[in-house]
């Protein structure tokens, strides 16, 4: 690693128990600066509770961002007002318990790591546009560190018009939420990162980390199923960033998949 630069590990969305199992492998053996995962499907392939959090941060995980099914489980609610490593997204009603953004510092390097949420088919929340605004004009010290933003949001062209819209504010734009890597990676003109979805951390042979016999058996009848964390072919997906720390601008992006 280059002192003048930032190497930052992000991993999409971590799926039960095979997830946390390959990022503990995966990490041992990874050249980095910051490690980055989204976890709100580490407990049982949906939501997140302390001990799976604390089971992750023990790993070396630097920052745990989440979504939509970060209160799946009640009791990581008092948790997310004690722990700042672990975020909700940043654009939920004022008062809402945790942290939506992170400052991490290591050594002599530095990151801001945000977490916001999109409105397109999902919830109804505060607009995560005027969130970052918010952000970048009120929280943020400009010379302070680079910004990684993980936009967890269903639709594509939300996704796009996000980094757009942060585009030369951020270093980098990081899509998660659909599971489903997408092979769009690239520095757009200003100089920040982008990704449409990073992909998944867990078994790619599921429908988007869950096991597929109940999840087809849900589609063809419409009964109420109850759903298994896949266990087989789990896959590491992700992508590596490198950040020049004078200019905070994206030198590299590039998506990984590895099996485990």
């Amino acid at each position: 690693m280059q002192d003048n630069e930032i190497k930052v590990f992000f991993l999409g969305d971590v799926i039960g128990k095979p997830g946390r199992k390959a990022v503990e492998q995966f990490i041992k053996r990874c050249d980095h600066d910051f490690f980055i995962i989204n976890g709100e499907n580490l407990a049982g392939g949906i939501g997140i509770t302390p001990k799976t959090a604390l089971e992750i941060l023990s790993f070396g995980v630097d920052v745990i961002t989440t979504g939509n099914h970060v209160w799946k489980k009640k009791e990581i609610i008092p948790f997310l007002m004690e722990e700042q490593r672990v975020l909700r997204p940043l654009n939920y009603p004022s008062g809402t318990p945790g942290f939506g953004y992170s400052f991490i510092k290591k050594a002599d390097k530095s990151i801001y790591m945000v977490n916001i949420e999109g409105r397109v088919f999902m919830n109804h929340l505060e607009c995560p546009f005027r969130a970052m605004e918010d952000f970048l004009n009120n929280i943020y010290t400009h010379m302070e560190a680079p910004i990684i933003v993980d936009f967890h949001a269903e639709a594509t062209s939300e996704k796009i018009a996000m980094g757009w819209f942060l585009d030369g504010k951020v270093s980098a734009v990081i899509g998660t939420h659909t599971h489903v890597q997408t092979s769009d990676g690239r520095i757009l003109p200003n100089g920040t990162g982008y990704i449409t979805d990073v992909g998944m951390t867990g078994s790619i042979n599921s429908v988007i980390g869950m096991d597929k016999k109940a999840v087809l058996e849900k589609f063809v009848t419409l009964l109420p199923q109850k759903y298994e964390v896949g266990k087989e072919d789990v896959e590491i997906q992700g992508v590596i960033i490198t950040i020049d720390i004078q200019t905070k601008k994206c030198l590299h992006i590039e998506a990984i998949r590895e099996k485990m």
